[in-house]
């Protein structure tokens, strides 16, 4: 075997963690909401799953504030919302309790309770340089269809920030309904690109007609 691949099973390891564009792996896991099986709970909803490192952390009981905050505006998206840690249903509870209570916000969503690490394994959560009993602090978005459309792991020293993540879904919801994409730093309302000709002739065209912004052939944008 070649040198570069002395740690081999490792590097298999890495490449079995689900990827861009393929369906998100399916499970059934104990939640503060009582047993559910992803596959269903995903059925004709985008979904975000996100994990953090434990219970009763500082930055994690900011983050799950943030998204009680925003709660209203995922549910006007078609998106539900579900955490993850390796922690019991009790811990989710008791923690669940003290956010509402200190912060009065209503924590709407499921957390599984993962202390098998079974799904956490399943979705490459688990980074041994960074803790072998820790989650670390990732998102997953995901569509109606099952598939992972989305995915970013923060430091576990930096929060997310909820009206990026927010900012993301709308751009992927627009994509799917409009056919387009976004550019650099795009927000709703800002205009979106035109997916690029295909052919010579239609390179010709594209200058030709008539859009509201066309640097050149291959980068025309249109109001969405």
């Amino acid at each position: 075997m070649n040198d570069n691949y002395e740690n081999y099973e490792e590097v298999i390891e890495v490449c079995s963690c689900p990827r861009l564009g393929e369906p998100a792996p399916d499970f059934e896991a104990d939640t503060t909401h009582g047993k559910i099986k992803f596959s269903d709970y995903n059925k004709d909803h985008w979904v975000i799953l996100f994990s953090h490192p434990a219970d009763f952390t500082p930055v994690c009981t900011t983050e799950f504030v943030g998204f009680a905050e925003k709660q209203e505006e995922f549910d006007k998206r078609n998106t539900k919302l579900i955490g993850l840690s390796i922690d019991s249903v009790y811990s989710h509870i008791a923690w669940v309790r003290e956010i509402e209570k200190s912060f009065e916000v209503k924590i709407k969503f499921p957390i599984i309770a993962d202390l098998l690490m079974d799904v956490a394994h399943m979705y490459g959560m688990i980074h041994p340089a960074m803790s072998e009993v820790h989650a670390v602090r990732t998102i997953f978005m995901i569509d109606p269809k099952g598939i992972i459309r989305f995915m970013v792991t923060y430091p576990q020293s930096v929060g997310r920030n909820i009206d990026e993540i927010i900012r993301i879904l709308d751009a992927m919801q627009l994509v799917d309904k409009e056919n387009i994409v976004t550019p650099v730093n795009w927000k709703p309302n800002d205009n979106v690109i035109i997916p690029p000709p295909k052919t010579v002739e239609d390179a010709e065209k594209r200058t030709h007609e008539g859009h509201e912004e066309c640097k050149n052939w291959f980068l025309c944008k249109r109001k969405a």
